[in-house]
């Protein structure tokens, strides 16, 4: 139970639940000038986390990207191509189905754009600007030229140095970032609630939420059938045995905590999956292989754009966004609502979100975030069976 309280969905639920009344509170004419001065506060610190968040996405996208990069060239052999080309071609071809989706079905819903009648908020009374380093594609470029730089020279030192940069920023993240995220979640949705924004929104996203679960599972078939097909193999030989896999994804949001599981029940499938392609292909997947995650990102933000900004993003817009979060997904962090935060840059940067649409993609995601890595991980095991008939066709031992 207190595993329960402690986990992040928990205290981003809690953050919104509490916004929302504390926001309809400030809101009733009873409140007065009392509620004026209380937003006046949520206004000014909401600015200040929102701030405190941008700075640090640069150095998450440096902190994640290049070290993965580094790693990947280290230890490039044939094998590890394959997989790592599987990899993407999973999670890009998944964010273009989800894309696909959210231009077919998004303009069918009852998405509000906006909000007639909404309150205006107070003006920020205490402001502090915490400029960012460098901007996101600057991040984005460096690291990939620093990454590949040091893979074509062999800088042991500078790629240790990155290695321990990626510990740095890993930490920054875990005791600075995801803690500040309730807080400052809470305080969005208590302006959303003081406008009259939430009531209107909330029942879209319970919505949103289904459609992108069902949408993993349209996923996971249309995956498992490609790889049968490559290996002509059953894949319900190796999908039934991913059962508890699945369900300890859904209960710990962590692909690292699911590895021994997810090893089990692939171990299980032995045939049609080879015993030395499930050593190296389920602990490399478990990072790499984010296809859940970026289906649900994709989703979200489109929808979230619709909501805030009314239309939903262009097409060139979401084929740059959709192509640059398979890279970004590679090297994302191994802690809940990974993906979304290291591609805080793109959503911000390429769609152009401000604070309370990042404050929202955040906490729709971390919602649903268990299913997001139940997705990744059964996933695994196709692209598992793929590598396994790659390596029954080529003779490879």
């Amino acid at each position: 139970m207190k595993k329960l309280f402690t986990s992040l969905p928990f205290r981003l639920l809690a953050g919104v639940v509490t916004g929302i009344m504390a926001g309809w509170l400030a809101g009733m004419e009873s409140a007065g000038k009392a509620g004026t001065a209380v937003m006046n506060v949520v206004v000014s610190v909401r600015f200040i986390l929102a701030e405190l968040i941008n700075f640090c996405v640069p150095l998450i996208i440096i902190g994640f990207i290049a070290p993965s990069i580094t790693r990947l060239g280290y230890r490039a052999s044939r094998m590890l191509g394959i997989a790592l080309l599987c990899a993407y071609a999973s999670t890009i071809l998944a964010a273009f189905f989800s894309m696909a989706a959210g231009y077919g079905i998004i303009p069918l819903l009852s998405v509000p754009s906006e909000t007639e009648g909404a309150r205006e908020l107070p003006e920020i009374v205490f402001q502090l600007e915490i400029p960012a380093v460098m901007s996101v594609m600057s991040a984005l470029v460096l690291s990939v030229l620093l990454g590949l730089a040091c893979t074509w020279t062999k800088a042991a030192a500078m790629t240790a140095l990155l290695e321990e940069l990626r510990k740095i920023v890993l930490e920054i993240v875990t005791r600075v970032v995801i803690p500040v995220l309730p807080v400052f979640i809470g305080f969005t949705f208590c302006a959303l609630s003081y406008e009259g924004a939430a009531t209107k929104q909330l029942p879209v996203f319970i919505q949103v939420i289904l459609i992108v679960i069902l949408g993993h599972y349209l996923w996971l078939a249309v995956l498992y059938t490609a790889a049968g097909v490559y290996s002509k193999s059953n894949p319900l030989k190796v999908l039934k045995n991913y059962g508890p896999a699945y369900l300890t994804a859904v209960g710990t949001m962590s692909s690292a905590a699911t590895l021994s599981v997810a090893l089990r029940c692939a171990k299980k499938s032995e045939p049609p999956l080879r015993d030395d392609m499930v050593d190296f292909g389920i602990p490399l997947f478990a990072n790499i292989h984010l296809c859940g995650s970026v289906l649900t990102e994709v989703f979200f933000v489109m929808t979230v754009s619709r909501i805030l900004y009314g239309s939903l993003p262009g097409m060139e817009t979401m084929i740059l966004f959709c192509v640059l979060l398979g890279v970004f997904a590679i090297g994302a962090p191994g802690v809940p609502g990974g993906t979304v935060m290291a591609s805080l840059g793109l959503i911000t940067g390429v769609l152009g979100f401000d604070e309370t649409g990042t404050a929202l993609m955040l906490t729709i995601f971390a919602l649903q975030d268990s299913f997001g890595t139940a997705c990744n991980i059964t996933g695994d095991g196709a692209l598992t069976l793929i590598l396994s008939g790659y390596a029954e066709k080529h003779g490879d031992e």
